[in-house]
Parts: C-alpha cells; sequence; structure tokens
C-alpha cells in the first residue's frame, strides 16, 4: 500500500472542486439553515484532543441544539456513560464539527467551528426537563456551514424503512465480547425500558 503524502499527489486523483460546493458555504445562520437545523433530532459532535480524534451521537425528542443567535449553538449535555470523550478533547482543543441529519432527508448539513463548556445555571436551566438538568452545555461558535449532497444517503439507502438490526450485532453481544460471563440476552431485552427514566 502507497500512502499519499501530499496535497499535490492528492489533487491528481480528483477533478476540481465542484463550483457550487465552494459557493453553498456560509459563516452565519440564514433563514433556510435555522430552519433545518431547528428539525434536526440527532447530530454527531466531532472533536479532536491529545490522544486523538472522537466523534459522539447526540439526539433528543425536539431540536437537538438550541439556536442561540445567528453564529452561536447551545448542545446540551444529558446523561450517558460518563467518558466525557469530547468533552475532554473541547477543554483542550476548541475545535469541533457537527453534522445534523433529519429522518428521510437525504441531505445533511455540517458546521464547523469552536466550542467551549459551560456549567452555568442560565445555560443549563434552559434545557429543564422534569427538574433535570444537563450536566453541561457545549456552546459552539459557527465557522462555517454548509449541505452536504445527497450521495451519500442515496448510495447506503439509509432511510429506505428496512430493519436490517438482526444483521449486526447488539451491545450486550459487544460487552459479552469483553466479558465472557455476560447476560447479553437479558441486558439486550431489558435495555430500552432501563433507559426510559434515564434519557434525561
Amino acid at each position: 500500500m502507497t500512502p499519499i503524502t501530499d496535497i499535490e499527489t492528492l489533487e491528481t486523483h480528483y477533478n476540481a472542486a465542484v463550483p457550487a460546493s465552494l459557493t453553498k458555504v456560509v459563516q452565519t445562520m440564514t433563514p433556510l439553515y435555522r430552519q433545518w437545523i431547528s428539525a434536526s433530532r440527532f447530530t454527531v459532535l466531532s472533536t479532536v484532543g491529545p490522544e486523538g480524534t472522537d466523534a459522539s451521537p447526540r439526539g433528543d425528542d425536539g431540536p437537538v441544539v438550541h439556536i442561540a443567535d445567528d453564529h452561536t449553538l447551545w448542545l446540551p449535555d444529558w446523561r450517558g456513560n460518563n467518558r466525557i470523550d469530547c468533552l475532554r478533547n473541547i477543554v483542550r482543543d476548541n475545535r469541533v464539527s457537527l453534522m445534523f441529519l433529519v429522518p428521510g432527508c437525504n441531505n445533511v448539513v455540517r458546521i464547523n467551528g469552536t466550542a467551549i463548556l459551560t456549567a452555568d445555571q442560565p445555560c443549563r436551566a434552559h434545557f429543564e426537563r422534569n427538574n433535570i438538568l444537563p450536566a453541561t452545555v457545549t456552546v459552539i461558535t459557527i465557522t462555517e456551514m454548509y449541505f452536504q449532497c445527497a450521495k451519500a444517503i442515496l448510495r447506503s439507502k439509509l432511510w429506505n424503512g428496512e430493519d436490517e438490526s438482526d444483521q449486526v450485532p447488539s451491545a450486550g453481544q459487544f460487552i459479552k465480547e469483553q466479558k465472557s460471563d455476560f447476560e447479553a440476552a437479558a441486558y439486550d431485552s431489558g435495555y430500552a425500558e432501563y433507559a426510559k427514566p434515564r434519557m434525561w
């Protein structure tokens, strides 16, 4: 395997960028991007730190982020596994990227920017659910925002409605692979009920 180690060599394998892929980039929230982001209940937060990169799925039952203004998004950190890999990275390197999806939509919206973390009460209180607050809020400053063309979603047939879960290992099976005495079937069958009171 021969690695490509310089930009000039890389560019010999591609044509020039499609002009629309460059002109579609915006640096501030527009009315249409506001509508799109407000409809998204799922995003992937990507960060970089001394140990490497990390990408974390984030979801909610309404808008996954709060649009604070045309340059700023708030992303709550709800209960999870407390690894806080992305958050550790942000504290040490504030560069972030987000990829927003909307079920049934073949486009993806991408945001690059910088972020800080806050545990300030007013920010956390904005997301209050049944007297539960997120532990922290990631405050993202938008550097650039653009939609990704539909080819990746179309190729993958992501929204075709086919249930392919029987073709991949379950969460319990992943754990059992590392811990042979783990009760995978019980974990998998009970997880949805276990998670209900722990969503927020």
